[in-house]
């Protein structure tokens, strides 16, 4: 039998101040019709009378008299949220003619892309490139009814350099963002709780449920190792499956996740792949669409320029961000051209208000729904079989369908930075350069050699990992052959049997004979002493 009477409880968040928003909560009476017309994080308008019930009715609970115990009898219901998932609904904006003339002086910036990239987290020197893609995954491509839309970015680096301002920023400007911290927050606080109410259980929305169709920035995600769980059917399905205390549902979770971590014991190590320097499962890692790597490396040029921009701001003065040299490594891939075009030469540039650029991205998300030209598509697709064809090795196939998925996405979310229904190719060449970048520091070593082997999903060995694996089949082919002295080239046809190249072979092989496993007999022969590791 249908429900003729539902409770739910409307929260409004009042500003009371910069960087808190105290809630109100006002509980209210759904009937007939109107039972079941939303769900936990819906945004919705209501239109009821507000009511007074029963001065004595609380005396079975706490044997006080309630003065005023207020309620809203709701006429009608107007849900926000509840519409084609190929809309946004951007927090319910509407835009006014002066807001639609401040957006096309916006549109008609010469060059729009690097000045909206630089209008994030201005305080901040450098980086142009994370920025691209934290800008991108704000903008977010085309949903369908198949394919999600939003993109999700991991930044990993060490203490000190932004990651937390950047997210920060990033909230402030999506037309939803919740930003959270890691070390604070459950499972329960990022996706739903159930909580008891009389005789009844209710749900609670989460910060992912709040965000639903912005933006969830997650501060230190490398101290929430048991959320991550939870974070799994959030960032793929977009929806959140609920089984407990007798309720099953399913919420939506439409959020583009932006998360900042910090390896673990303070510093990345780049002879350690991605997963062992985070600790973070390869499903996880799997998620996210572009993965940025800091690293606080010394470099002159790019400390003089830091610290007078860092001084610049505390004079609180205009300054010039003129970055002639920022932090990552060079490899042996072709020259970021985007790089350079997004680089600062020296000119003052008057960044845009949140409100403004606020408007501007709930805008473009409303209104532009961008697909990808034939040309698109060619140069995504032979980069993406380029891919394939190079990082294929014996142990994995580092790039998957995903990151196909991705260069999609972002190509979409690059031609809707500048109000265009159509991505053209050199949109496709500039996603190309951002993914080139990422993939760039996620496969280096600590040799700053490409290594093939390794993943961005975090699959592959580290060079520990490779001489242990080496130095146990050793182990295990001196058992099954009853002998300790092995050739050269019995040793290198082991290696080949792992996937490891020549130059891998050739140190894991020194590595065992330094530290005494493997002792030089001469004539190319090696004796194996112990495999006690």
């Amino acid at each position: 039998m249908a429900l003729d009477k539902q409770q739910i409880i409307i929260a409004a968040f009042i500003d009371a101040c910069d960087s808190a928003r105290i809630p109100r909560s006002l509980d209210c009476e759904l009937t007939e019709d109107l039972v079941k017309c939303c769900i936990p994080g819906d945004d919705v308008t209501l239109t009821g009378i507000v009511k007074v019930r029963d001065a004595n009715s609380n005396n079975g609970c706490n044997k006080q008299h309630t003065i005023f115990n207020l309620y809203l009898e709701a006429i009608s219901i107007c849900n926000d949220k509840k519409q084609s998932r190929r809309d946004v609904s951007s927090e319910g904006m509407t835009f006014n003619v002066s807001d639609c003339h401040l957006i096309q002086e916006i549109h008609s910036h010469p060059n729009l892309f690097k000045f909206l990239v630089h209008c994030i987290c201005p305080s901040i020197c450098g980086h142009e490139i994370v920025k691209a893609g934290l800008l991108l995954s704000l903008f977010g491509g085309t949903k369908s009814e198949t394919f999600r839309g939003e993109s999700h970015v991991l930044i990993v680096g060490d203490p000190g350099l932004g990651k937390s301002q950047m997210l920060q920023a990033c909230a402030n400007v999506a037309p939803r963002g919740i930003y959270v911290c890691g070390n604070t927050s459950t499972s329960s606080g990022l996706t739903v709780s159930v909580t008891r109410e009389g005789n009844e259980f209710a749900m609670e929305a989460g910060g992912l449920m709040l965000a639903d169709q912005g933006c969830c920035c997650i501060d230190e995600f490398d101290k929430m190792p048991s959320q991550h769980a939870c974070l799994l059917e959030a960032m793929e399905q977009q929806s959140i499956s609920v089984a407990k205390a007798g309720i099953v549902c399913n919420l939506p979770t439409r959020a583009s996740i932006l998360a900042a971590a910090n390896p673990a014991g303070g510093h990345y190590n780049k002879a350690k792949t991605i997963a062992e320097n985070l600790k973070i499962s390869s499903p996880m890692l799997s998620r996210f669409d572009l993965i940025f790597i800091l690293l606080d490396q010394p470099n002159e040029q790019m400390d003089l320029l830091l610290s007078k921009h860092v001084l610049g701001l505390h004079k609180a003065a205009r300054i010039k961000t003129n970055v002639e040299e920022n932090t990552f490594e060079e490899s042996d891939m072709e020259q970021d051209s985007l790089r350079e075009r997004l680089r600062n030469t020296g000119e003052i540039i008057d960044y845009l208000p949140h409100p403004l650029f606020r408007k501007y991205i709930a805008y473009a998300q409303k209104y532009v729904k961008p697909y990808l030209s034939d040309e698109a598509k060619e140069i995504i697709k032979e980069f993406y079989l380029s891919l394939r064809k190079q990082f294929k090795t014996g142990d994995c196939t580092p790039i998957t369908t995903r990151q196909l998925n991705s260069l999609i996405r972002l190509t979409q979310a690059r031609a809707k930075v500048e109000l265009r229904e159509e991505a053209t190719k050199d949109d496709a060449k500039d996603v190309i350069e951002i993914m080139k970048f990422s993939l760039v520091d996620v496969f280096t070593d600590s040799t700053g050699i490409l290594d093939k082997s390794r993943s961005q999903i975090g699959t592959g060995m580290s060079t520990k990992n490779q001489v242990v694996r080496l130095l146990t089949s050793i182990q295990r082919k001196s058992d099954a052959e009853a002998k300790s002295v092995f050739r050269t080239k019995e040793l290198k046809e082991l290696s080949e049997q792992l996937g490891m190249d020549n130059k891998k072979f050739y140190h894991a092989l020194q590595t065992l004979n330094l530290q005494g496993y493997l002792l030089y007999k001469g004539q190319n022969q090696y004796q194996l002493v112990t495999a006690g590791v």
